[in-house]
């Protein structure tokens, strides 16, 4: 069994923000898939399906971003799901807008969903990073402005693009591993 996340903040304000790209990735990958509607379990949105012969839950935490650990530790304990068949989707903004990558385990990178995950479970879990990019100025209050902020028509096609690869190859990665995953993402972002 797995455990799919998607990273983001509850509330209509927060709809199309940048830090909510892993809810929009769950959504994605629960429409494709056929998964179950979402019922609220967990300090979260849970929702049921299967992926390459896999059963999948996905989770969307409803705690806010910073407390994102609390809802995932609670599914992942509930289920009996080992880290390294967790798979957390999320914002970063070291990327490139509209650039995947993804890991097993690692550092938080200044994500606080991340680091909130990191402080209830090991490290050693499966992340897929979708690039929101870094806004012009580097101080604190224009990157959580960034963060925060809506899409812009800009960048809307570049970051649809990367909802749509993950959602079309999470299979990939559930049934070959974090490295032939990354193998196929990397021939797939060279060709497009």
């Amino acid at each position: 069994m797995f455990l799919i996340v998607g990273l983001g903040n509850p509330g209509a304000e927060y709809v199309n923000t940048r830090h909510n790209v892993g809810f929009m990735t769950a959504d994605a990958v629960a429409e494709k898939y056929g998964f179950s509607a979402y019922k609220s379990k967990f300090d979260g949105l849970i929702a049921e399906g299967k992926i390459a012969g896999e059963k999948v839950m996905l989770l969307k935490p409803q705690t806010y971003m910073n407390l994102s650990g609390n809802s995932v530790v609670k599914a992942a304990l509930f289920y009996k799901i080992l880290p390294e068949n967790i798979i957390v989707i999320h914002d970063d903004l070291d990327l490139e807008v509209g650039k995947i990558k993804t890991k097993l385990g690692g550092g938080a990178g200044g994500h606080n969903g991340i680091k909130s995950i990191d402080s209830h479970i090991t490290p050693g879990y499966n992340r897929i990073r979708i690039g929101i990019g870094y806004p012009n100025e580097k101080r604190d209050e224009k990157v959580v402005a960034h963060v925060l902020g809506k899409i812009s028509k800009a960048e809307e096609e570049a970051i649809g693009k990367s909802v749509e690869i993950v959602t079309d190859t999470i299979s990939i990665l559930i049934k070959e591993g974090v490295s032939s995953y990354s193998n196929k993402l990397g021939m797939l972002l060279y060709i497009s």
